[in-house]
């Protein structure tokens, strides 16, 4: 049987106005953490408080959203410390994606020279590795990923851009991401996807989840244009 401890011995629980607590589990971006995050979640949700309306996951703590007429804040901080958590939780609990790209960014030329590589062997890089989807957060779908692999971090464009084309995938220090939707942003574009990301007719609206993998797969010009009428983005 595996070990145990309750959430208020691995995290501390503090207020977040008068329908939120956070449940803070530590400082940084990394998959040990994360997957603290995603076991509490998974642990409170099998512990069916009361008045708990959502979980919402970040790179290191969870906010869990509550009713104030159905629970108090200061019954709910206390029946969440109560909660166990497994010592080695899982880190992966969500889907694997794959997610083609084609590798034509603006920025991957400039990438690829500071990395001190070519622009196909940057992108081929890029693909190499399995990400994991931290939180979701910025624009409605965009989620951030990670982790990248040490060669390509670069830290975030001096200057952001006015306008960032929908379906861009981007990198930024140890991070990727994909633009949901056409917005301002100052990560370095390395390609984009024919995939759309959110969709408020669906449900979940967001293609990705926190808790999610993705893997990359380079893709050419005309299978990019196929995809992208078939996806009707």
């Amino acid at each position: 049987m595996q070990a145990q401890t309750k959430i208020i011995h691995a995290a501390s629980i503090h207020s977040l106005g008068d329908t939120a607590v956070t449940v803070e589990f530590g400082d940084g971006i990394d998959r040990a953490l994360s997957s603290r995050v995603f076991a509490a979640r998974a642990a409170i949700a099998a512990a069916h408080i009361p008045g708990i309306r959502e979980t919402v996951p970040t790179f290191r703590a969870l906010a869990v959203h509550f009713d104030p007429d159905k629970i108090r804040q200061e019954q709910l901080i206390a029946a969440l410390g109560d909660v166990e958590l497994p010592s080695r939780p899982d880190t992966s609990p969500g889907t694997t994606w794959q997610v083609p790209v084609l590798y034509d960014g603006p920025d991957l030329a400039d990438i690829a020279r500071a990395s001190g590589m070519s622009p196909e062997e940057a992108a081929a890089l890029h693909a190499s590795a399995g990400y994991h989807v931290y939180m979701l957060g910025f624009l409605p779908g965009f989620a951030y990923l990670g982790d990248l692999p040490e060669k390509l971090r670069l830290p975030r464009l001096k200057e952001p851009r006015t306008r960032v084309p929908k379906g861009s995938v981007a990198i930024a220090d140890q991070l990727t991401a994909i633009y949901p939707s056409q917005s301002p942003g100052g990560w370095r574009l390395i390609g984009r996807t024919p995939l759309a990301l959110f969709d408020h007719r669906r449900n979940p609206p967001s293609l990705f989840q926190p808790g999610d993998d993705i893997r990359f797969h380079a893709i050419g010009p005309d299978e990019f244009d196929h995809l992208s009428r078939e996806a009707g983005t």
